[in-house]
């Protein structure tokens, strides 16, 4: 009797292992707080696979705590990371054609955003991807804007001879064109260097010219709104071979979550430009529009600055401009 109690004991154990051993766990890798919306993307697939029970759990990094924030892409695509939403322009370096999702006045508007992730352009890009076994599950762009210090900024006539930082280095190329000088700075420096005088002009994302409190620092705030030149591709990516490992049931759980996490992303990427606004207008900065015809010169600015320089850098590149162009 005693012996068959002790049988049954350790069956039971043995099992709960093997019950246990069954869920995988999938490391996701981000560099923001938990209150940014692309943490909160993050977060909607996790909960959105651990309510659908299918033995998969995701565990999230945030706040650089497992990657530093331009070094997640070659772990991803070496099976060493499996998941992170990632500003896919930081890996320009291993893939020259990503350097176009980061590219002034290739996106107009959030809406334009969300059919070029539904475009041939994406595809080409995604098929890129592929060669270094990575994978998009979630599609999303944020938006930015311009501050001026003294004055308002929304046509290139506006930054000729201004001390100016841009976010990217297509963005700084462009500006240098329109004859500003450039400083280059990360984003968390802006409200320093305007307080001393080292700028008279930033370039960055809505939810940046906040968090850093740019509106303490400036006359005029010019934000994304129905025209803007600043959009940034920040995906949330997976191994690719990670996920083909997955059963049918995980990998339907994983689609079913991550397309219900981009309905969120565009949606609350429109929200934090409009917040941005508000919060400007309440510290009593002055709020300019672009205007079509604005957001045309800049472009015409760009394509003899920025997209001649990548043309020139990337053996497909004029394939992939006239892709990205297309996307109406």
């Amino acid at each position: 009797m005693k012996y068959s109690l002790k049988a049954a004991v350790a069956g039971a154990a043995l099992f709960a292992i093997g019950g246990t051993a069954n869920a995988t766990e999938l490391r996701l890798s981000h560099q923001w707080s938990n209150n940014d919306v692309r943490h909160k993307v993050a977060q909607i697939v996790a909960d959105g696979v651990a309510a659908a029970d299918v033995d998969l759990e995701i565990k999230i990094f945030g706040s650089k705590s497992l990657f530093k924030p331009r070094e997640q892409y070659k772990p991803l695509s070496r099976g060493q990371l499996d998941m992170t939403v990632f500003p896919l322009s930081y890996a320009g370096g291993q893939q020259p054609a990503f350097n176009l999702t980061l590219m002034p006045g290739l996106v107009k508007n959030h809406d334009h955003a969300a059919r070029m992730n539904d475009s041939p352009f994406m595809e080409a890009l995604e098929a890129k991807m592929a060669e270094d076994d990575v994978m998009v599950l979630v599609h999303g762009y944020l938006a930015g804007g311009f501050a001026g210090k003294d004055k308002c900024i929304t046509k290139p006539s506006d930054v000729e001879g201004m001390q100016t930082r841009a976010a990217g280095k297509a963005f700084e190329q462009m500006l240098a064109g329109a004859g500003a000088s450039i400083a280059s700075m990360a984003s968390s420096e802006i409200y320093n260097a305007m307080q001393t005088g080292v700028l008279n002009a930033a370039n960055t994302s809505s939810s940046s010219f906040v968090s850093y409190r740019i509106y303490e620092q400036v006359a005029c705030y010019t934000p994304a709104a129905d025209v803007a030149l600043w959009f940034m591709y920040q995906p949330l990516l997976m191994n690719k071979s990670k996920f083909e490992s997955l059963t049918d049931a995980q990998q339907s759980a994983l689609l079913a979550s991550a397309a219900e996490a981009q309905a969120f992303y565009l949606e609350e990427a429109k929200k934090e430009d409009a917040a941005s606004v508000d919060v400007f207008r309440d510290a009593g900065v002055e709020i300019a529009e672009m205007s079509d015809a604005d957001f045309e010169a800049w472009r015409a600015i760009a394509k003899e600055t920025s997209y001649a320089e990548f043309v020139a850098s990337v053996p497909d590149g004029q394939a992939l401009l006239d892709m990205a162009l297309a996307v109406e």
